[in-house]
This record gives structure tokens, C-alpha cells and sequence, in this order.
């Protein structure tokens, strides 16, 4: 979904949020039909082209008995999913952990691109779906030797992760970027390979479960990963609330989480090679013949897609509307921690937020179900430009407000309040687009379409808050305090202060530059673009559709 959790900052699945959003971007399975969308309507248009497409042999089947039957199938989909939120919550808690170690916002732009390949997973998802060794099964292909990799990165990690935060000239930002990137890389391959396999693991009759196991799943994958590995791993939260005797430590740290997670995920995949037969006979289940895309077919088809002018224009629109919200979405989180708000106590704000996230995406469904789903989008943009706005100022106030015991009780309310608020906005628009896409996306090539256009909305917010992260050091002010002739501009200038007896002061924070100069690039966007990208509802069907398609 979003790059939008400043609670546990993730910048890419943005899976996902803890909640049904969490499904946003896995449309990854190329050939066919989106099965992850949080919105209704859209699992229901999904689920009639899958079952439309077989019709005739639905008149001819024995019907199972319901999802009990195929109950084991749901489960295994769902633990596959369970996994791949793990490296992506970990990923989205390595941020708040180098914020702690005091590294620059540049450090952290640049460990920002590890939330990048689930956004662009669809450049090799034709891969994943036309390259296997059909003796093995088509998705086991992929999704074996990617969670083998999965599990011996992570218990490679679990060995070198201590040394690469503590090393002595501060954390090895490029390493750990070029590790948890690889991670990520292999957890948006599963999952290319597991929305795949969920088609045919399901029948037809139970195919919509695979949604639900998705969000579900990948929820609590990131949970597990992100909210309990950071509460677990926080000596202070574990001394407050689960220990008698204070220790320096907290239960877990993030070698042994790495250790356990990295033979979790050997031992299981070890046994779905073994004993999971791809496309079994199911009882009562006929079984499905996948419709098989080649490589450069799709690729052709992806590029005669977005040379269409509506989809073109579209798409610049959803690559530039997300500009605005980029500070309040990349950087608010990191100006909490720095301004001494325990990490952990930000990650768990996130879970009074999931019954939240459940329903938003059910209430605000109703209001897009016309045909001007982007009128809601539209509506929602000005709030949520005012509420970063609103972060902005909770950021200013968050050191005024701390006391010796940390933060009161209040205060955590006020960011709990700001946070719901922004998340009512967020859904708004992404269940309008997500409502969009559904809509204008031509039935022949549902899947394919749906894929594209959830890809670009995703990169829409991935590019602002790496560049966001990026701008924060260039644009503060800093000035020597009690050293004459010296300045800070530079890390080797502000060691010569410190040298002179100096300090260096933060005269204006780069964070407040760019929470204005956002805020009025959006509302220059909402006044001149936004009107643009309602009137392409105003677009006939045929515009929409992919003349080679036909």
C-alpha cells in the first residue's frame, strides 16, 4: 500500500500497514487476476473474471464442501504469507534502530531502497510466471530455492548484524542496505510465486480465501517482525512490563529473532518441497489448467498498456501526487525517535490502529462504488496535506512535552489521534484509486493491467520519501556555538568545532523546510492536477481499452 506508517516506518509493502491494506501491492501475479486488493468490490471483480473464464467446466463440477475440505491448503497459504512479512517487518525496524545509533538522513534515504522491490517486482514477474521446471511444479520452482535463500541470509545475518550496527565509525549503512535489500528482493519473488500458487491451490469455489490469507498472513508477518521483535527487543519495555528483576537487555535481540526466523523458514521449506504436491487432485476439486503467458508477450503487452494516452496520463499523475505527503510519510517517524520518543512505544501505537484499518477499507468502499470513485481521492487530498502539517507540529512540541519518566499518558493520545486521523485520509484515496483501477482496467487482461497500474501508484511513493530522507541534512541550518571562525556544513567542519571547544546548533531543522515546501507543492498539485485526474473519469470505456488486446 502506502509509504505512509510513520509508526513503524516502511516505505513499501507498505504492507503494508498492520490491517487489510496490508494487501496493496502484492498485484503481482502477472497472467492473471489481482487476488489481494483490501477493497470488496475489487476481490469480487476478481473472483467473477477468474470464474467467468471457466464457465462451462463449472456446470460439470461436483462442488466441494466449502472451504473445510481445503482447509490445509488455506492454512499452508496462509503461513506462506506469515513468512514473507517477517524480512519486511524486520526491514521497516532497522530505520528506528539506525535513528537511535544517531546516522544521517542521507544513511537512511539510502537504506530506503530496500523498500523498493515490491514496487517493482513486476519488472521480473513475467520471469517468475513463464521460467520452471514443471517436474518440480511451476511455483515450487521459485518459491523453494527463494525462501532456502530467505533462511540463509537471515542466519547470515544473525551472525554479522551486531558487527554491522556497532561497528566503530557508526552502523555500515551500505551493507546492511545491500543485504536487507536482497531480502526484501527474495520476499516480493515469493511472493510473485505464492499469489501464483494460490490460484490453483484453491479451487475456484474457495479462490477468494486467498485474499484474506494475504492480508491476513503478511499483516501478521509484519507484526511479528516489526511491533513484537522491537517491544521484545527493548530493554525498557521488557523491564517495565514483562520482567521482576531489571536487566540491561531486553528478551530477544536481533541476532537471536534473525537466528530463530532463519531455521523457521529451512525446516518449513524443506517440507513444503517435500511433501506439497503442486496441483493434487483435490476431493471434489477439478484441477485447474493455468493459462501460461510468454515472457516477451507480457513485456509487449505491459509497453502497449502504458503508451496509451489516458493510462500515460494516468500514470504521471499517480508518479507525482504523493509528493506532498513525502516529509510527513518518510520523515516524521525518524523526528519522533530523534526528539527521544522510545522506538518501541511508536511501533505499538500501530496496533490500536488494526481494527481501523479492518473497516476503513468496508465504509469507504460504499462511498467509491459509482462511477466517479476519484472524486473521494480528490476530497481527501487537502486533509491529508493538512495533517502533515499537524505532524509537523506535533514534531516542534515533542520535546517541550517529555519528562523525566519519558512522555505522558496524553501525549501518546495526541499522536494516536493524528495517526487515525491520517490513516482515515490515506484509505480514502487508496481505496478510491485501487476502485479507479478496477474500473477502467480492461477484462481481457485484468491481471496485467491491475499489476501496471498498482506498480506505479506504489513507485508514486517510494521516489518522494527516499528523496524526502535524502533533502532532510542538505536543507538544516546548523552554526558553531562557542568556537569562533568555525561552521558545520560539513561532518569534518563540525568536528572541528567540537575540537575548538565549540558545539554545533541546529539553527533551522531541513524536516520543517520540507513539511512547508510539500504541503505547497500539494496543494499546486490538488488545484492544477488534481482537477486533471477527476476529468479522466470522464473518459469513455474505449480509452481504457488495449487495442492489441482484442
Amino acid at each position: 500500500m502506502e509509504n505512509s506508517d510513520f509508526m513503524t516506518h516502511k516505505n513499501g509493502r507498505q504492507r503494508k500497514v498492520a490491517g487489510v491494506a496490508l494487501s496493496s501491492d502484492s498485484m503481482t501475479d502477472m497472467d492473471r487476476v489481482e487476488m489481494s486488493s483490501p477493497d470488496p468490490e475489487l476481490e469480487e471483480e476478481a473472483e467473477g473474471l477468474i470464474r467467468g473464464s471457466d464457465s462451462e467446466d463449472r456446470r460439470h463440477r461436483v462442488r466441494p464442501a466449502g472451504v473445510r475440505g481445503e482447509l490445509g491448503n488455506v492454512l499452508l497459504l496462509l503461513f506462506l504469507y506469515v513468512l514473507q512479512g517477517i524480512p519486511l517487518g524486520l526491514a521497516g525496524s532497522i530505520p528506528l534502530i539506525l535513528q537511535s545509533k544517531s546516522v544521517s538522513y542521507k544513511d537512511q534515504a539510502f537504506f530506503s531502497f530496500v523498500f523498493w522491490p515490491f514496487s517493482l517486482k513486476l519488472l521480473w514477474a513475467p520471469l517468475v510466471d513463464a521460467l520452471y521446471f514443471s517436474r518440480f511444479g511451476r511455483r515450487k520452482s521459485w518459491l523453494v530455492p527463494t525462501q532456502y535463500l530467505l533462511g540463509l541470509f537471515m542466519l547470515y545475518l544473525s551472525v554479522t548484524v551486531n558487527s554491522l550496527l556497532q561497528s566503530e565509525g557508526g552502523p555500515k549503512v551500505v551493507t546492511l542496505t545491500a543485504v536487507f535489500f536482497m531480502l526484501a528482493f527474495l520476499a516480493a519473488t515469493q511472493d510473485i510465486a505464492v499469489d501464483g500458487w494460490a490460484l490453483t491451490m484453491l479451487s475456484r469455489e474457495n479462490v477468494g480465501y486467498a485474499s484474506t490469507c494475504n492480508s491476513v498472513g503478511q499483516t501478521a508477518g509484519y507484526f511479528l517482525g516489526n511491533v513484537l521483535f522491537l517491544a521484545l527487543e527493548s530493554a525498557d519495555f521488557c523491564n517495565k512490563y514483562l520482567r521482576t528483576q531489571p536487566q540491561d537487555t531486553g528478551i530477544v535481540t536481533l541476532s537471536d529473532f534473525l537466528f530463530f526466523w532463519g531455521i523457521v523458514f529451512l525446516v518449513s521449506t524443506t517440507l513444503v518441497a517435500i511433501m506439497k504436491k503442486e496441483n493434487e487432485q483435490g476431493k471434489g476439486k477439478k484441477k485447474v489448467q493455468e493459462e501460461t503467458q510468454g515472457v516477451m508477450a507480457t513485456y509487449k503487452l505491459l509497453f502497449n498498456i502504458i503508451k496509451m494516452p489516458t493510462v500515460f496520463t494516468f500514470c504521471a499523475l499517480l508518479l507525482t501526487a504523493k509528493i506532498g505527503f513525502s516529509a510527513a510519510d518518510a520523515v516524521t517517524g525518524l523526528k519522533l525517535v530523534e526528539a527521544g520518543v522510545p522506538k518501541e512505544q511508536l511501533a505499538l501505537l500501530a496496533v490500536p490502529m488494526v481494527p481501523l484499518q479492518i473497516l476503513l477499507p468496508v465504509i469507504i468502499s460504499k462511498y467509491t462504488a459509482g462511477p466517479r470513485p476519484l472524486d473521494v481521492f480528490y476530497k481527501a487530498f487537502p486533509f491529508r496535506l493538512l495533517i502533515g502539517l499537524g505532524y509537523a507540529l506535533l514534531v516542534w512540541l515533542t520535546p517541550s512535552l517529555k519528562q523525566d519518566g519519558g512522555f505522558p499518558v496524553y501525549y501518546y493520545g495526541i499522536v494516536l489521534i493524528s495517526y487515525a486521523l491520517h490513516q482515515v485520509t490515506l484509505y480514502s484515496m487508496y481505496v478510491a484509486c485501487m476502485a479507479f483501477h478496477a474500473k477502467v482496467s480492461d477484462p481481457l487482461i485484468g491481471g496485467t493491467y491491475m499489476t501496471l497500474l498498482n506498480t506505479v501508484t506504489n513507485l508514486g511513493g517510494n521516489w518522494p520519501s527516499t528523496l524526502a530522507l535524502w533533502m532532510v541534512d542538505p536543507l538544516t541550518s546548523k552554526e558553531c556555538q562557542g568556537a569562533t571562525g568555525q561552521s558545520c556544513g560539513s561532518p569534518e567542519e563540525a568536528g572541528l568545532c567540537v575540537k575548538e571547544g565549540g558545539a554545533c546548533v541546529t539553527t533551522l531543522d531541513g524536516y520543517y523546510v520540507e513539511s512547508v515546501v510539500c504541503v505547497v507543492i500539494g496543494l499546486v498539485w490538488w488545484v492544477w492536477l488534481g482537477k486533471k485526474m477527476r476529468r479522466l473519469q470522464e473518459q469513455s470505456p474505449a480509452a481504457w481499452r488495449c487495442t492489441s488486446s482484442h
